[in-house]
Parts: structure tokens; sequence; C-alpha cells
């Protein structure tokens, strides 16, 4: 077996694609309206196609998982999200945890947590 994709649903697809094409650089593979995949595995599911498939109501913001990213410039990066006309909302800035990663943190449009992590 072998995990494909990770499938993230959103509100707004065109919003969605769009964030993550300007600040990541992930291009679309496929577009099929209502589902769109990107490269690096993700995949965009609109929320209204999403409950239709599973019979129930989805729900966003929970906190319970994030999607990680790594980044060589940190910096640069934070930079590029205080330049970006997209509004970010923050968990945190770039930190530096006491085992001395650093990271920023913060949402997509729909409350998905996102993790840039430094690699060196």
């Amino acid at each position: 077996m072998v995990l494909k994709n990770i499938l993230l649903v959103v509100e707004n697809i065109e919003k969605s694609v769009a964030f993550y094409k300007r600040l990541f650089g992930l291009q679309v593979i496929r577009d099929f309206g209502n589902n769109v995949i990107l490269t690096e595995g993700l995949v965009l599911q609109e929320k209204k196609s999403w409950e239709t498939l599973i019979e129930r109501e989805a729900s966003f913001g929970g906190n319970a998982a994030e999607l990680y990213f790594v980044e060589v410039d940190l910096e640069g990066f934070q930079r590029k999200l205080d330049d970006s006309e997209i509004e970010i909302h923050y968990v945190h800035r770039l930190k530096t945890y006491e085992w001395g990663q650093r990271a920023i943190r913060f949402y997509d449009p729909d409350g998905h947590m996102i993790e840039i992590g430094e690699i060196k």
C-alpha cells in the first residue's frame, strides 16, 4: 500500500488554489472543478462536494493536524509572508524552539494549520 495524496476540504477552491500556488509554488496537475490535484501530493476538495460524498457536514479549524513544509531560507519566507497581499493568520511567526528548531506556523484560508520548518 502507498499513501498517494493528502486531501483538504476547502470552502472556496479558487481562493485555496491561489493561496498554495502563490505562497508555496505548487502547480495544478488536474482540475476537476470541485476537486483539484496540486503538486507535492496535495488535493483540494470543495466543501459542498465533499459533504455530498460523505453524507455529513464538514467542519474546519480543529488544530489537530498540520501540513509540514521545509525551507532553507526561513527569514526570506517570513518576509514573503509579510509582503504578501494574502492576509496571514499566524499561530506564531518565525521562532526558535528550545531544542534549536526554527519554524513558522499559520493557517490557510480554511483554518488548516501549516508549519514551515528549517532545513539546513
